[in-house]
């Protein structure tokens, strides 16, 4: 285990925004969780920094990272006796880039996830909130997932036997730490489809500034960038926080946006989408007030 004092989290924002942490916590090992969570009362878990708007000055939080759990195994499959050869198990650790897991899944031969490649975040993250695009979600693949509790107990959950739904979970609402999920994976890569969506991602998306992804959830029935580009917004601008010109329902940081500049932009998008269409966004990223 490795801790950081005084951490600034700006520097593990994938908005560049953020103030000074009481503390980060880098763990190598997953039953180092329960020493932290019994030692400690303000835990934030932080994934890729890659979803989360992290606010500014002095932060009485303790940042968790498992960023450090990264390891895959191929684990062994019998169903009735007989070992099972149309599909893979493979346990993957909370840290991983999902990069990283769609190249194994490449080298492997595995199929799946393709429609998620590019997907700028940790496995942990994705499990943690059902993470998806392009019609697939994480948890199309998902057999298990492996959490740890609020008390530090760390159990294995049939995915059959957990709650969750678009952009959300069981495991979200509780705080659960996400440890590791276990896949099932056919096979069959489908190279094309993923650079494609690799590519697509490039061509749409702001990537060349710092941003969080997706800022809001699409309603039902319609998308959030859509909403946001009919009521004008595209390139509404507080301080160096803005509204994306080539993707609306990204937010960039322009230079030096603060959180204060992001949280206006987005009480603005809120109520001006509202007065145009009638329709109440609600945020994807999670925002983090200290």
């Amino acid at each position: 285990m490795e801790i950081i004092k005084n951490a600034k989290m700006k520097e593990y924002s994938n908005m560049k925004v953020g103030g000074t942490a009481k503390e980060l916590i880098f763990i190598d090992d997953k039953n180092e969780l329960k020493e932290v969570l019994q030692t400690r009362n303000n835990i934030f878990l932080l994934g890729n920094g890659t979803n989360t708007l992290i606010n500014d000055g002095n932060l009485d939080i303790s940042f968790l990272s498992l960023k450090r759990l990264k390891n895959i195994t191929v684990e062994e499959k019998v169903e009735n006796g007989e070992k099972e050869d149309s599909y893979d198990l493979v346990r993957v650790e909370a840290g991983l880039d999902l990069d990283d897991l769609i190249d194994f899944m490449e080298k492997h031969n595995y199929s799946g996830l393709e429609n998620i490649t590019g997907i700028p975040g940790s496995v942990g993250g994705l499990v943690n909130m059902n993470g998806g695009a392009y019609g697939t979600e994480i948890f199309d693949c998902i057999e298990e997932v492996e959490v740890c509790k609020n008390n530090g107990e760390i159990v294995k959950i049939r995915t059959a036997d957990l709650n969750f739904k678009y952009r959300t979970t069981e495991i979200k609402e509780n705080k659960w730490i996400v440890v590791s999920a276990l896949f099932k994976f056919g096979f069959g890569f489908d190279k094309a489809a993923s650079e494609d969506k690799r590519e697509q991602r490039k061509a749409k998306h702001p990537l060349d500034l710092p941003n969080l992804g997706s800022t809001f959830k699409n309603p039902e029935g319609t998308f959030a960038a859509r909403l946001i580009s009919d009521a004008g917004l595209k390139g509404y601008r507080v301080g160096d926080a803005a509204v994306s010109p080539k993707h609306p329902n990204f937010i960039t940081n322009l230079g030096n946006a603060t959180f204060n500049d992001v949280i206006s932009v987005i009480e603005h998008v809120k109520e001006t989408v509202f007065e145009k269409s009638g329709a109440k966004l609600e945020t994807e990223i999670v925002i983090l007030k200290g």
